[in-house]
């Protein structure tokens, strides 16, 4: 069957697709939070993404992360575009296999209308919002914070900082060792790529 952006987006308000499908997204970082987040806003519609990220799929990954045991040892900025390839053919993906460091943050993002942080350590994250806001500081920056455990639904918020804004529960945090469970990183991956639709469409279609 020959899949057409017509037949994929045939139910979408043309306007909000037009806004999207314009647009791009960074996402630093192709792990539970980036590949949650990267899926949804090809799905709905984002014309381009830019992806980084250095590591490699372990087994461990699988159970919060969107890639299959084949893709076991493989790039995640690789395998990531290879899975949105297969199941949103509009949206292009760039993807860089490199290490996000404040030296090439405008390098690698700077396109980008957007930014969603989607990094594991603290320190990486403090690096990001730094970096980008030096350089970007009118340019959204999406970031994640307070998301392990499970339940606590109603913990979950999104909380504004001029152009910073947080996705979270802003308390959590696993224990060494302890991983993430895929529904809390799901959620916090879909605020953050709901709020990042929200944004593009706002900016193209102002109340």
């Amino acid at each position: 069957m020959r899949l057409s952006a017509k037949d994929l987006f045939a139910h979408r308000d043309p306007r909000v697709l037009a806004a999207l499908q314009a647009a791009t997204v960074g996402i630093a970082g192709a792990g539970g939070l980036g590949s949650n987040v990267a899926i949804s806003l090809a799905r709905a519609g984002v014309g381009r993404l830019i992806v980084a990220d250095f590591d490699r799929i372990q087994p461990s990954n699988l159970g919060r992360q969107q890639y299959t045991v084949r893709q076991i040892g493989r790039l995640k900025v690789e395998a990531l575009r290879a899975n949105l390839r297969a199941a949103i053919p509009f949206c292009e993906v760039v993807a860089h296999p490199v290490r996000v460091t404040a030296r090439n943050v405008g390098r690698l993002f700077g396109a980008a209308d957007v930014l969603v942080e989607a990094l594991d350590r603290a320190t990486s994250k403090r690096m990001l919002i730094d970096a980008w806001l030096a350089l970007h500081p009118d340019r959204p920056l999406v970031v994640a914070s307070g998301l392990a455990g499970y339940g606590k639904n109603r913990r979950l918020h999104t909380r504004k900082l001029g152009s910073l804004y947080v996705c979270g529960d802003e308390e959590s945090e696993c224990p060494a060792g302890i991983s993430p469970i895929a529904p809390r990183i799901a959620l916090v991956a879909n605020l953050q790529a709901n709020l990042v639709v929200e944004l593009l469409v706002e900016r193209a279609l102002p109340r």
